[in-house]
């Protein structure tokens, strides 16, 4: 089944000077400290905003973007992305709200994996699996950051050095995750990594999506499309079967546009496991590069996302494990499903899989990713 994009209208600004030639405004950027790690080291945070009003907070604890703002189909700016209101709630108990994930996003059997006959034991984080990097994964780290202003667009350039063995993976990784905010309402996360040993990395950005603007709404009226003809079945502890499963006549099937709330609750194996969705698909044209991959729309604000990305895959999490506990920053709290995550990444245990792409980085190559959030109004 063909993948149909969605086209939509693009925000634009008439703004011309006496002359009559078009002026475009530059994306500005603010910093400020933020907070104090229970380490004592000193976090800021990096405000862009574009010509559109569209805006990116991100702090550098962890990378996390902690607010979005992007205008709905009455030009309303309004914040779509689950997160809190201070470090301190961030530094206690945060389920990945926002922030970048490594070195390993995702799951890794028993926290083990081989690289030339040499075993390495990962933290078990995650009942007997490693998740997300481990107990300190980058999604706990305080990143150095640098500014970059272009004429319509502008970054925050994160960068970070996780040394040989931390949480259990070798080599010295030197790693950079760019956020560029363009006046076209995109963003853009450039992922790169270099290596002095044998490794492994898989990183992405796990930022909670509601575009609704509403967090005390559910996501269930979420429109999705996911641009895959197959899935990764998992097991009871969420791990891949090796197994690659065509989505036709299944509630994976996400090719023709549906909202999350429409299968979710289909008695299915597969659902009951993760508790809802909880897992990757096989992205389609994997020798394109950069192509779009999913997109997710909600009806009532007219908001639109569309996710381009160079990965082979996306893991599609409909918040399964909120559970009214955490506190919104919106006030009360994060009830069951009142966010989804769409991750690009490769497969999960893809090191214990031999038949998935290769996460193996060595040195003297480079890492490189890139994934674009694309925000518009239909």
């Amino acid at each position: 089944m063909a993948f149909i994009s969605i086209q939509c209208k693009e925000q634009k600004k008439d703004v011309s000077d006496d002359m009559g030639a078009e002026i475009i405004k530059p994306v500005t950027i603010m910093k400020k400290a933020y907070g104090i790690t229970p380490d004592s080291i000193a976090v800021d945070s990096y405000t862009l905003k574009n010509e559109n009003g569209m805006e990116l907070t991100v702090i550098t604890y962890g990378g996390i973007i902690t607010s979005l703002k992007v205008p709905n189909k009455n030009q309303v700016l309004e914040d779509v992305v689950l997160g809190y209101d201070s470090l301190v709630h961030y530094t206690r108990k945060n389920p990945y709200f926002g922030a970048i994930i490594g070195r390993y996003g995702n799951r890794i059997a028993k926290g083990k994996f081989s690289l030339d006959n040499t075993e390495y034991q990962l933290a078990t984080n995650d009942g007997p699996n490693n998740l997300h990097g481990g107990v300190k994964g980058f999604d706990k780290v305080v990143w150095n950051a640098t500014e970059i202003k272009g004429d319509s667009t502008a970054s925050l350039v994160l960068t970070y050095l996780s040394k040989d063995m931390e949480e259990g993976f070798p080599g010295n990784l030197e790693t950079k995750v760019i956020y560029t905010l363009t006046n076209n309402n995109e963003l853009e996360v450039t992922y790169e990594a270099t290596t002095d040993k044998k490794t492994i990395v898989n990183l992405t950005q796990h930022s909670y999506f509601n575009l609704s603007g509403d967090f005390s709404k559910t996501i269930l009226d979420h429109e999705i499309t996911i641009d895959a003809d197959t899935f990764i079945p998992v097991d009871k502890t969420l791990i891949p079967t090796g197994e690659l499963k065509d989505v036709t006549n299944t509630p994976f099937d996400f090719r023709v546009a549906k909202t999350v709330g429409q299968d979710i609750e289909v008695k299915d194996d597969q659902l009951k496991k993760g508790l809802g969705y909880d897992h990757c698909w096989v992205l389609n044209k994997q020798n394109e590069g950069i192509r779009l991959v999913s997109t997710a729309y909600h009806k009532e604000s007219g908001r639109l996302l569309e996710i381009l990305s160079n990965e082979p895959g996306i893991q599609l999490y409909t918040g399964n494990f909120l559970d009214g506990t955490l506190p919104s920053k919106q006030g009360g709290t994060y009830g069951f499903r009142t966010g989804f995550c769409l991750e690009t990444q490769h497969y999960p245990d893809s090191p214990n899989q031999k038949d998935f792409p290769s996460v193996v980085l060595n040195p003297g190559e480079k890492y490189e990713t890139v994934t674009t959030f694309k925000f518009s109004v239909k």
